[in-house]
């Protein structure tokens, strides 16, 4: 999700240009809900244009949501990258949303976020409805959600791992949650995925929790760069090369796992598979993976920014996508 202040937020000529031209620039940083279908998308997505006067643009997957717009199936906004850096009030919404895909609202309040940023809770609150349209709480259960479709849809998880993994505290909690945005149960979800054919992606589990995550990002992406730098500073026991995949082990507090990584071989997607021996919250392991492979960058802002330096500029001009691990 992209901060932007409202005066620098793409007007709806400009967003229904890129939603036209289906502009990678742009993933992120509004969400397209239609009026005809009551679905929201992200800018690239795949389905047929819809008319412009059936088009509503929204800052974030949270606003949509509350203006009762479904999440798309084809292009899966909760796999849209993230927020680069930020400055002033915005960059302060940059840090709390961080905080809170780390799971700071799965287990606190609002007002304990807000002490952590130095502000008072109505500030917070204030901020987050001038620059996402939403206020926190929504934010946090989108977030919730979303990830719990996905892994209704892409594995064979149990529906109370993939509650606990999401970030819900009980099965009750994220039932009524999920029937109060979808309009039905989760196991209503996954026995229609699995009549369109979706499912597991991993069919040779290795260990009781073992999924795969989709994380976007906007490309261009210099995944063999990404792949060098890792294996010139491998860690024995802790993280190898494995042809196209980055392996490594992971620990989150008392959790310990094991991941690889790869790129979608057509889609601007970073396929992450997670094995471990029991479910974990997964909202800190995402943030995690995220900023390790810096998948929330803007190569091709930052492409612009050096075009003119004469040292600078001929570099990112012969390798763009580079990406600084770790970020």
């Amino acid at each position: 999700m992209d901060i932007c202040s409202p005066s620098s937020f793409p007007t709806p000529d400009a967003c229904y240009a890129a939603i036209q031209a289906r502009d990678t620039r742009f993933d992120g940083r509004f969400f397209t809900g239609v009026t005809s279908t009551g679905i929201y998308c992200r800018p690239v997505c795949p389905a047929r244009l819809p008319k412009r006067e059936n088009c509503t643009f929204w800052p974030s997957a949270a606003a949509a949501e509350q203006a009762g717009f479904r999440a798309c199936l084809r292009c899966r906004p909760e796999a849209a990258p993230g927020t680069p850096a930020a400055q002033g009030s915005a960059a302060t919404v940059s840090r709390a949303l961080r905080l809170i895909g780390e799971g700071a609202l799965d287990t606190g309040s609002v007002c304990q976020l807000a002490d952590r940023l130095g502000l008072g809770e109505r500030q917070v609150r204030r901020l987050f409805n001038m620059h996402l349209g939403a206020n926190p709480e929504a934010v946090a259960a989108t977030r919730r959600l979303l990830l719990a479709n996905q892994l209704l849809r892409d594995t064979n998880l149990p529906v109370a791992d993939i509650a606990f993994a999401s970030g819900f505290s009980s099965l009750r909690r994220f039932n009524d949650a999920f029937a109060k945005r979808y309009g039905e149960p989760p196991t209503a979800i996954r026995r229609a995925a699995r009549k369109k054919g979706h499912g597991a992606t991993n069919k040779d589990n290795a260990l009781p929790f073992d999924l795969r995550l989709r994380l976007g990002f906007r490309p261009p992406f210099d995944w063999q760069m990404i792949l060098d730098y890792f294996e010139m500073r491998a860690i024995p026991g802790v993280e190898a090369i494995d042809g196209n995949r980055y392996r490594r082990t992971v620990r989150l507090n008392d959790a310990h796992a094991f991941i690889e990584a790869e790129p979608d071989k057509s889609r601007d997607i970073l396929w992450v598979r997670v094995m471990s021996n029991r479910p974990f919250a997964l909202a800190d392991l995402v943030m995690r993976l995220r900023r390790l492979f810096d998948l929330d960058a803007q190569p091709q802002a930052i492409g612009a920014h050096f075009s003119d330096d004469p040292l600078i500029g001929p570099l990112v001009k012969q390798r763009p996508g580079l990406r600084i691990p770790g970020a």
